[in-house]
């Protein structure tokens, strides 16, 4: 099955309605997927829900698509460093579903491996518990989360072969490979492509059946804050 295509439209192609659960990788501005949303910017989807850690900075990342108000409701964990974001959710323009951050992985990685729900101690006594099954076990209270069942999943990933096997460089490993697993199709970016057998079998963090289509693409290397001193 071919899994490698021309460019982020191409393999957006066909996968894209409105109203659509949209789970995306990254950490901070790292490991954003930024050809695929840039595509998606371009098609113009509409009434779109991401579940993604943050929703990147004003100008980068699910950022450009607040400008566009193509977003109608985040499912995150850090919400700060964009202006646009905060403008939108405080007029009640957005909806926001908080998520502790170890919980979102965990919704999204349960999603990935069917498993409809589970019990945390994370937010019990807090809003994040409100309106949520709780359980005793062992004397302690617990809260069911959700598992994230996403209609698509757009990752990026530092390496990966032609058949979607893939290497994500440092803390991009935090939210890519969970989010890669919890959609029904997994559209993945890459820097390098290489054949099958290139890729150390014990360094793959994200096993190939999870990626459907990827892209090679040249990537912006941004710096999220730039701390230097004074000249001398």
């Amino acid at each position: 099955m071919k899994k490698v295509y021309g460019s982020a439209a191409e393999a957006l192609d066909g996968l894209l309605t409105d109203g659509m659960l949209i789970a995306a990788g990254g950490f901070g501005i790292c490991g954003i997927p930024e050809l695929l949303l840039q595509a998606i910017k371009d098609a113009g989807t509409k009434d779109l829900t991401f579940a993604s850690n943050n929703a990147g900075v004003d100008d980068f990342g699910i950022g450009i698509l607040l400008q566009t108000r193509q977003v109608k409701k985040m499912i995150s964990s850090y919400v700060g460093e964009n202006a646009e974001f905060m403008r939108q959710y405080l007029s009640g323009e957005l909806e926001l579903e908080f998520n502790p951050q170890g919980t979102l992985a965990e919704r999204m990685r349960a999603g990935g491996c069917g498993i409809p729900g589970f019990y945390t101690r994370t937010g019990v006594g807090t809003q994040i518990a409100e309106g949520k099954e709780h359980k005793e076990f062992r004397g302690e209270t617990y809260i069911m989360e959700e598992g994230i069942f996403a209609d698509l999943s757009i990752v990026k990933a530092w390496k990966a072969d032609t058949t979607g096997n893939a290497v994500f460089r440092k803390t991009a490993r935090n939210f890519n490979p969970p989010a890669a697993m919890c959609g029904k199709v997994c559209v993945m970016e890459v820097e390098e492509i290489v054949e099958p057998g290139e890729l150390d079998p014990d360094t793959i963090h994200l096993p190939g059946i999870y990626v459907h289509r990827l892209i090679q693409g040249t990537h912006e290397k941004r710096i999220e804050k730039v701390t230097t001193r004074p000249a001398a």
